[in-house]
């Protein structure tokens, strides 16, 4: 068993080859990943198979493994030549690629030269078994032409371009191509012959070069260390055309070959069966009503998406953002990251879409999957990778407010009940926002820091759900508490976000409309005048105005029952939303996130580069979908459910943006259609899932009742103000009670009467790491402010600034 680089063999299938040649010019042109534009994802459902697959321009273009945020494979595609010809099928072939039936992802992609010559059917699966993806091949030469035909692959190990080695093998009799970077190993092998094989630098002497330019494969290097390579391989087609290709991973190279050769001498096509058995059982589990299947049509594709995102065996129960990185054709080592991570607010999304589709099972692993990653102070990361490590580290309040959601949902449906660990998240993640909130450091567009309507909406919906969970418990004390916190944060909305009398509301003909973002401490009455700094502009054209910025995001409030859909504050922001962020496209309205934003290709199609032009969401117009049907317009709600379908791939899946302005044809944008960002967006897929049972169920499916008939029925009025490090409340009206909360104990030296006389008390303690004390202003009927330092006991120093809160 030959199998390391270095070592010698003399036989390939019966066939000589030179003696071992390694390859210079290492490490090759720089790499860069493949098109975001996938037409499918694809994995097992057994736990035994930890890959990950995706496809688009005809071709297997990312294997994931052994996690399904680790990529392993640019991509692999066929080339073509005959004397004067030479055909690349990602780029000179007519693609269509559909799922063998409507359960299972699994892909008959049919490629047809566009000069007529030949054509390539291929159904690409994954071993239920074991980690190995299967290309079952069919070649036609349609005229009889002398054709040459040849694999090539691009081995991206470890999210890596650089820094990968390969080398030809023999395992037991079988030659076989390896590749490997750091402790991950691929092994490949074709069940026919291969003429030639070489491992090459790519852009120096890969067999793509090398065949363009000379009409055959003239080079046979058997190996190439350290770089960004190509293994090409020239194949013997059989008379019928039919062939499998293999590709295996493990810890060593022995691994993967024998997974790759214990796959091989099955029946591939049992092994395809076994795999759509699966899928067929899964789907049939979840007992979909044949009306939402039957009447829209992407519902089943969008559970299968979603399922497709979860992860499985080490890490059961997380979900990544996308199987996919934004204009990845662009991105380099230095984004290893792309949206193959978790976002708990995507997560918590996507898990309660597939609890809502009847998946009880993988909406209760994905919360474990979250609890085990809260982080000690309460909150969770901005994103990470499936061993909780963070790859980002901003703060987002709403993902902190999202698990608490899920957590009440899955407990009133009887799939998780009361625990110890259940109640110390719920504690940990409800002192977080007190302590916190309801100011973020990042908005859920991950760009600008301050009071957000879509933020606070989840943050009240959070605690008002901490707030049953807790009563539940028995636990009353913490009950009150999250929910007086969420009563008073509620109060402050119109204070911090609605501005009147502005350029953009005058445009608009209304008195005003809900700001994007607000600062941190806009907390009674905001002017707008807070400045702004968009970051995904350049920076000359970067400085706004809250008062300039108007986002989508303020429907949020109709959505969790915050506000009514009638309210005229809502419907006044709604014509300005309109009147600004509403692009009309060929696949029907879609809306920008907010104006100016930067984040999309540029004016020439070119990709998004840190700057560039923000492009229409379809996720935005499901959310707006769900607006309609709290304002009973569920036929124009119908309307932009099939608007969204319109706006997929050719494999259905949906884009995170669509080309919204003229078509350029030569980078592949087409009005209406998706753009270079990422695609499948699973909280896009969730959403459409989301909007189908709003619809079918006139009702919106994340709507609470008890927080609406809270904040809408009920109107319920705050108070006690709270007044934290981070939200440093300006103004109360006097009568009422101002909360002080802090973070570790502490004496509050405090005066109502410009210190004239002043008074000492020390904070209570309510739970680990959460103190506060009341301070009663009714009987303050002369005092005009309350004025206040702290000492804090753990360093026994003062805080050194007074601050002052005006009472009115």
């Amino acid at each position: 068993m030959a199998i390391h680089q270095g070592v010698n063999q003399n036989m390939m299938f019966g066939l000589p080859i030179m003696e071992r040649i390694r390859a210079s010019g290492g490490p090759g042109i720089e790499p860069r990943w493949t098109s975001s534009s996938k037409d499918g994802v694809g994995t097992s459902l057994s736990g035994h198979s930890k890959v990950w697959f995706t496809v688009s321009h005809g071709i297997v273009n990312e294997i994931y493994y052994p996690r399904i945020d680790t990529a392993n494979l640019r991509d692999h595609q066929f080339l073509v030549s005959d004397k004067g010809f030479f055909s690349e099928e990602r780029r000179d072939t007519f693609h269509k690629t559909e799922m063998i039936d409507e359960n299972t992802p699994a892909f008959k992609i049919t490629n047809t030269c566009k000069s007529g010559n030949y054509s390539i059917e291929k159904i690409v699966f994954t071993d239920p078994d074991s980690d190995v993806l299967i290309e079952s091949v069919t070649f036609k030469n349609l005229k009889k032409l002398n054709l040459k035909v040849y694999s090539l692959l691009a081995p991206h190990i470890n999210n890596s371009g650089y820094g990968n080695s390969a080398w030809v093998g023999d395992y037991k009799g079988h030659t076989m191509v390896f590749a490997k970077k750091d402790s991950i190993f691929m092994a490949s092998c074709f069940n026919i012959k291969c003429r030639k094989i070489s491992c090459g630098y790519s852009g120096i002497n890969d067999g793509w070069q090398d065949i363009r330019k000379n009409g055959e494969m003239t080079f046979n290097f058997s190996e190439c260390d350290d770089g960004n390579i190509a293994i090409t391989s020239e194949l013997e087609i059989p008379q019928n055309g039919k062939f499998d290709f293999y590709i295996g991973y493990g810890t060593s190279p022995e691994e993967a070959a024998l997974k790759v050769l214990v796959s091989m001498e099955s029946d591939s096509q049992l092994i395809l069966q076994k795999y759509g058995n699966e899928w067929k059982d899964y789907m049939e589990s979840l007992k979909i009503d044949e009306k939402l299947s039957k009447k829209f049509r992407l519902y089943k594709r969008s559970i299968i998406v979603l399922k497709c995102h979860q992860a499985k065996g080490q890490f059961p129960g997380a979900i990544i953002a996308s199987l996919s990185i934004p204009w990845g054709n662009t991105k380099g080592d230095n984004d290893i990251g792309g949206y193959h991570l978790i976002w708990p607010r995507d997560m918590v999304e996507a898990a309660e879409s597939l609890l809502i589709a009847g998946d009880r099972d993988g909406a209760l692993s994905a919360f474990k999957f979250l609890m085990a990653t809260q982080e000690g102070d309460g909150h969770w990361f901005q994103n990470l990778w499936l061993d909780g490590n963070s790859y980002w580290n901003g703060i987002q309040m709403d993902e902190t407010a999202f698990p608490i959601i899920l957590a009440y949902r899955l407990f009133s449906q009887g799939i998780i009940g009361k625990s110890d660990a259940l109640i110390t998240m719920l504690r940990k993640a409800v002192r977080y926002i007190i302590l916190n909130g309801p100011a973020t450091d990042q908005d859920r567009w991950e760009e600008d820091g301050g009071i957000t309507p879509f933020t606070i909406s989840v943050e009240i919906t959070g605690l008002v759900c901490a707030g049953k969970l807790f009563e539940a418990f028995g636990l009353k004390r913490e009950a009150n508490l999250a929910v007086s916190f969420a009563d008073y944060i509620n109060s402050r909305i119109d204070g911090s976000l609605y501005v009147m009398n502005t350029n953009i509301s005058n445009k608009s003909s209304v008195e005003g409309y809900y700001m994007r973002i607000t600062g941190r401490n806009s907390t009674h009455s905001s002017n707008g005048s807070e400045p702004v700094s968009i970051k995904n502009r350049p920076v000359e054209h970067s400085q706004f105005t809250a008062a300039d910025l108007i986002c989508v995001d303020a429907p949020a409030m109709v959505r969790f029952g915050i506000r009514s859909a009638k309210d005229v504050k809502i419907m006044n922001t709604i014509k300005v939303i309109d009147d600004t962020l509403l692009t009309q496209t060929r696949s029907g309205p879609v809306w920008h996130r907010y104006n100016h934003d930067g984040y999309g290709e540029h004016p020439d199609g070119s990709a998004f580069d840190g700057t560039g032009i923000g492009r229409g969401w379809p996720l935005l117009v499901g959310e707006r979908g769900h607006y309609e049907i709290a304002n009973g317009n569920f036929e124009e709600a119908q309307k932009l459910l099939s608007s969204m379908e319109k706006m997929t791939s050719p494999g259905g899946l949906i884009p995170e943006q669509i080309w919204d302005s003229d078509d350029i044809p030569k980078r592949g944008l087409f009005n209406g259609k998706p753009s270079g960002s990422a695609m499948p967006l699973v909280w896009a897929h969730g959403e459409y899932i989301k909007l189908c049972h709003s619809i079918m169920d006139g009702k919106i499916s994340d709507q609470l009742d008890f927080v609406y008939n809270r904040y809408v029925g009920s109107k319920v009025e705050a108070h006690i103000n709270y007044w934290n490090m981070r939200y440093q409340t300006g103004r109360i009206k006097k009568g009422d009670i101002l909360r002080i909360v802090l973070g570790e104990a502490a004496k509050i030296h405090f005066t109502f009467d410009q210190w004239v006389s002043a008074k000492d008390v020390e904070v209570s303690q309510f739970d680990t790491n959460l103190f506060f004390s009341d301070f009663e202003t009714e009987s303050e009927k002369s005092s005009v402010s309350f004025i206040f330092t702290i000492f804090w006991e753990n360093g026994k120093k003062w805080q050194g600034e007074n601050f002052t809160i005006v009472l009115e």
